[in-house]
């Protein structure tokens, strides 16, 4: 099965993404993006698509070819011997090549998948090293998970083979989405431990260490590490949900199979979410108990470990000291260090104490925090932000005078104190018409709550940037939000790409809108 493809999903998925920067940068490039789209043959007379179907067309055994190495639709000999591509529609062809590739990129990914299985996890010398329980936390329901691939990969293959012309793929999506693809939460809430587990394993058993550079050194690896298959589930599951926003970018609106793509993409976020909100909920559990450990009270104690609270940043500022009227001294005295802690739902201001321990001297809920900035006030007042706590732990109005180390450090805390302040640029979700965007060129990997982790090729919205560095987005795909160093991307120039990408984002998420109206009507009720 699937040994028609040469490629590891690994290598696929990189590939695939640098086609991706590439396609947008030179769109970016061009005056008028609909250029790109001017060298692709159009036929004289275009017939419509169901006079398709009459035709005695011939099947493809595409995953039962072993020779074949074709990436696109339209290389296919079957597909380029029928003629079909003299009939179909430009747009058409595009949303075959849309489909085609959700296929072949399962079929990739089944292939990495059953190498993880048979060459590492299957492994004799492997196995005799691990103990049951190392080996269970190190590989999770991985064969649960291969088994829901192969399953959904034969159904896949099934609607390939009856026509040359894929009638749809995204009902087969939706039906595995939502009856089989739960395995995957399993697997990645799962982890936070495997990177713990594996960690310990290369630390503490030298011969665990030495297996696993001999197997990553075999050719059937292809030079990737034995960690670059144990991501693979939550790589997957997310590029899943983006392929099928590529095909419902090029279904036709209001047609049944835009109908069974948003229905699909629906189902996807769901499994996501929940996927990312399990790894969350591992490593929040952990941090909040730590937090709790190190903090002691001046004030009347606070309970922190709460199931819905979890830590948003923390950090140290300089408190200015005396009153605002003395802001105008220059003295060294003039700042102190204060620690804060800021939750999804709470503030707590400190000041650390000898023994890694941090002194609780006042705190405030969030929604009741209120920022300013204090501008053109000289060299020794840069980066200086009020912090008003309009009820604080004694029931009073308190105001903090805080200075940052740099200016995005300042706007970074601004904006995670009080979410709610307008950013420098509107946010996509205001349906402005135009805003800054960018796309990422280098993945990056957060270091800090408030930061985002990027993937190559993801574009987002620009709503604040620092003049060292620093950029606050919000992703298109899945408007999550957070800062990420400017150098990971490259800013798109072409308003047009820019409307066309914003157009495509309210498209995908048209059903979460009316979904998010209701709601907020029921709410406001």
């Amino acid at each position: 099965l699937c040994s028609f493809l040469g490629l590891l999903y690994q290598e696929y998925r990189d590939k695939s993404t640098r086609e991706e920067i590439e396609t947008r940068r030179l769109q970016d490039s061009q005056t008028d993006p609909e250029e790109t789209s001017s060298s692709e043959e159009t036929p004289s007379e275009a017939e419509p698509t169901s006079t398709i179907e009459n035709k005695a067309l011939p099947q493809i055994n595409l995953l039962r070819n072993s020779n074949s190495r074709f990436n696109l639709w339209q290389d296919l000999p079957e597909v380029q011997s029928s003629g079909v591509l003299s009939i179909l529609q430009p747009d058409e062809i595009k949303l075959q090549e849309a489909m085609f590739e959700l296929v072949t990129s399962e079929a990739s990914y089944y292939k990495s998948l059953n190498l993880l299985v048979s060459h590492f996890m299957e492994n004799e010398r492997l196995k005799k090293i691990l103990h049951q329980s190392e080996a269970h936390i190190l590989f999770s329901n991985v064969l649960d998970v291969m088994a829901v691939s192969e399953r959904f990969l034969l159904d896949l293959e099934q609607r390939v083979e009856e026509n040359i012309v894929i009638s749809d793929v995204c009902d087969i999506v939706y039906q595995h989405t939502v009856n089989h693809f739960s395995v995957y939460i399993t697997y990645v809430s799962n982890q936070t431990y495997q990177e713990r587990a594996y960690k310990q394993l290369l630390q503490d058993k030298p011969a665990f260490r030495e297996v696993i550079s001999q197997l990553e050194l075999d050719p059937k690896c292809k030079g990737l590490s034995f960690s670059s298959f144990l991501i693979l589930p939550f790589q997957r599951i997310t590029r899943l949900k983006l392929l099928v926003q590529n095909i419902l970018k090029k279904v036709e609106e209001k047609s049944d199979r835009e109908s069974t793509a948003l229905d699909a993409h629906k189902e996807l976020e769901t499994v996501v979410k929940a996927c990312n909100e399990g790894v969350r909920k591992m490593s929040r559990t952990e941090q909040m108990i730590s937090i709790q450990k190190k903090l002691e009270f001046k004030i009347k104690s606070v309970p922190i470990i709460s199931h819905s609270r979890w830590l948003l940043k923390q950090g140290e500022l300089q408190q200015m000291n005396g009153p605002k009227t003395s802001r105008t001294l220059r003295t060294k005295k003039l700042f102190r260090e204060i620690y804060l802690f800021l939750f999804n739902d709470l503030l707590v201001i400190c000041r650390q104490i000898p023994g890694d321990k941090y002194q609780v001297f006042d705190s405030a809920p969030r929604g009741l925090l209120r920022v300013e900035e204090l501008e053109d006030q000289g060299q020794s007042l840069a980066n200086v932000f009020i912090l008003r706590l309009l009820e604080n732990a004694d029931d009073r109005e308190a105001s903090y005078m805080l200075k940052a180390s740099s200016q995005s450090e300042m706007k970074r805390w601004m904006i995670s104190l009080a979410p709610n302040r307008r950013t420098k640029f509107v946010s996509f979700t205001s349906r402005l018409v135009d805003c800054p965007q960018i796309q990422c060129v280098h993945p990056y990997v957060a270091q800090q709550p408030d930061e985002l982790s990027l993937e190559l090729a993801d574009v987002l919205n620009i709503l604040d940037k620092t003049d060292d560095g620093w950029i606050f987005g919000e992703r298109l795909h899945d408007q999550e939000r957070g800062w990420f160093p400017s150098s990971m991307g490259e800013e798109i120039l072409n308003p047009k790409i820019r409307a066309q990408n914003l157009k495509e984002c309210f498209r995908v998420h048209k059903s979460d809108d009316s979904q998010r109206r209701k709601l907020g009507s029921r709410n406001r009720q």
